[in-house]
């Protein structure tokens, strides 16, 4: 019978492999899982290579060298068969999701001065003598709003059609608050919101505050003004004083009111990312703006002076002269249905001096 031990390997590297293979297969009858085997796969790799030769003949730890030491140890493995691993694993990558897209306007792009020309139609939702917006379903007025709109292509630049909705009115009576002005229905302004979106149009939401402030009422319609198509328009005409009545005179705003409403909406832009927001200031009298210098301009919002006289072509023409609104903000021009004796056209409007940004009808 030979010896076994005459059966060993004579040369160290070889030795070293024998005790491997033995102290791994110790390991699998202790813990009864395939962890050791798996472990024996490195060390086996491992040992094919010079430097792993090196380690074992001379007693260097390599990690997978760790394990098989620890399970013939003095710690051997748990019952559950599980060890921790000798290697980091690879981390998945952790790529962040990609932001949502910007809000768009509704034709595209996040800037509406002076890419766009606007061509609105203005008025309080079924009430026919307050404005043409009101004297047909929203539906067909968007239909005619487009049919208008055609007639101002191809001056260099695109329209963009637009409702101007009326949404807080001056009355002739105090009401409970003692403001004379009243809001319309939220309906009102869902629906019309609903069918300008339907239509890819601009939804400017008018404030006529009576004996109160601007801000306030604008803040009620926040819920509408985060969408990035809804604006604001503000009529001084209909803001006055205690002691006056709508209708009687003729309002006026300062500065200070009308920054305060700019203020918080271009802070609303910014804080919801939304595109460019329209903001028009109705003005048909000088006295109706008297410190309009002091009025803050934002890159957040399209500010558009809004020339909102009627009459005769050649007195609109010369009102729209004489109020010389400022190069650094956007110019509007009002046209009525009923009040102006004769409608200018398209071509006539476009002829101004100065061409409008923003054109009305009423």
């Amino acid at each position: 019978m030979v010896s076994a031990v005459n059966r060993l390997p004579s040369s160290p590297a070889a030795m070293a492999s024998v005790v491997a293979v033995l102290l791994v297969a110790a390991c699998t009858s202790a813990t009864g899982t395939d962890t050791a085997g798996s472990r024996f796969a490195a060390d086996s790799s491992a040992s094919s290579s010079p430097s792993s030769t090196a380690s074992a003949s001379t007693g260097g730890a390599t990690s997978s060298d760790s394990t098989s030491n620890g399970a013939a140890g003095s710690s051997p493995p748990s019952s559950s068969g599980s060890t921790t691993s000798s290697s980091t694993p690879a981390s998945p990558s952790s790529t962040a999701p990609a932001p949502p897209p910007a809000p768009q306007l509704p034709l595209g792009g996040r800037t509406l001065l002076p890419k766009y020309r606007v061509v609105a139609y203005y008025g309080v939702p079924h009430s026919p003598g307050l404005g043409v917006l009101g004297t047909t379903p929203p539906d067909e007025a968007a239909r005619e709003i487009k049919r208008v709109a055609a007639g101002y292509a191809g001056y260099g630049r695109k329209v963009q059609p637009a409702m101007e909705v009326v949404a807080t009115v001056a009355q002739g009576s105090a009401g409970p608050d003692g403001l004379y002005s009243d809001a319309i229905p939220d309906a009102d302004i869902a629906e019309y919101l609903k069918v300008a979106k339907a239509n890819r149009m601009l939804l400017v939401l008018d404030v006529q505050p009576g004996r109160g402030e601007f801000l306030p009422q604008v803040r009620r319609l926040e819920k509408y003004l985060l969408d990035p198509w809804v604006g604001v328009a503000l009529d001084p005409e209909w803001k006055i004083s205690p002691g006056e009545l709508p209708g009687r005179e003729i309002g006026h705003s300062r500065a200070e009111s009308i920054n305060a409403v700019s203020s918080y909406l271009s802070a609303l832009v910014t804080e919801h990312h939304l595109p460019q927001k329209l903001f028009v200031v109705h003005q048909f009298t000088l006295a109706m703006l008297p410190d309009r210098q002091n009025i803050t301009r934002h890159p957040q919002l399209a500010l558009v002076f809004h020339a909102d006289g009627h009459g005769g072509v050649g007195v609109k023409q010369e009102v729209y002269g004489q109020l010389h609104f400022p190069r650094s903000a956007g110019a509007g021009f009002k046209l009525f249905y009923r009040e102006d004796p004769r409608l200018m056209s398209p071509a006539e409007v476009m002829a101004l001096r100065r061409r409008p940004d923003l054109i009305t009808y009423q």
